[in-house]
């Protein structure tokens, strides 16, 4: 799995002209399953995002988790973060996990952060999406597992 981090001021995702979630300071976590990917991977990429200090103590330092700071995440399921990109010039996805096996890992992924006690919404598996945010810094980080 491959997870883009991105520390917002807020996010939404827009599916056929409609937000359909949006949230407040957090992460928005764009999400991409490989062939090979487990529910291992997926605990072991929950708790780094939910342990991970990017957010600024008193000090100015980054010192603090999402938890640590209430924040809420929005999840998106974005299978072009499988795509090899090491040969020609179009894409190949022959890494990425099959959509029906991706979208239960997906699921899972997110059902380990929602035991947080955190705000955790989703974009639409599959659909379209327009994904909105505000990247706040920027921050942003790249999480292999």
């Amino acid at each position: 799995m491959r997870i883009v981090i991105q520390r917002v001021s807020e996010a939404s995702v827009e599916v056929n002209s409609a937000i359909i979630s949006d949230i407040g300071p957090g992460f928005l976590l764009l999400v991409g399953a490989d062939e090979g990917d487990t529910e291992k991977t997926a605990d072991y990429l929950a708790d780094r995002c939910l342990g991970l200090r990017v957010f600024e103590d008193d000090e100015g330092k980054m010192n603090l988790s999402i938890s640590d700071v209430k924040g809420a995440i929005l999840a998106v399921s974005q299978f072009t973060l499988s795509a090899d990109l090491a040969k020609g010039r179009r894409p190949s996805f022959s890494k990425a996990m099959k959509p029906a096996e991706a979208q239960i890992l997906f699921d899972y992924f997110v059902e380990k952060l929602r035991g947080s006690g955190l705000e955790i919404k989703t974009g639409e598996f599959g659909a379209r999406m327009k994904v909105k945010l505000l990247n706040y810094g920027p921050v942003t980080f790249v999480l292999d597992g």
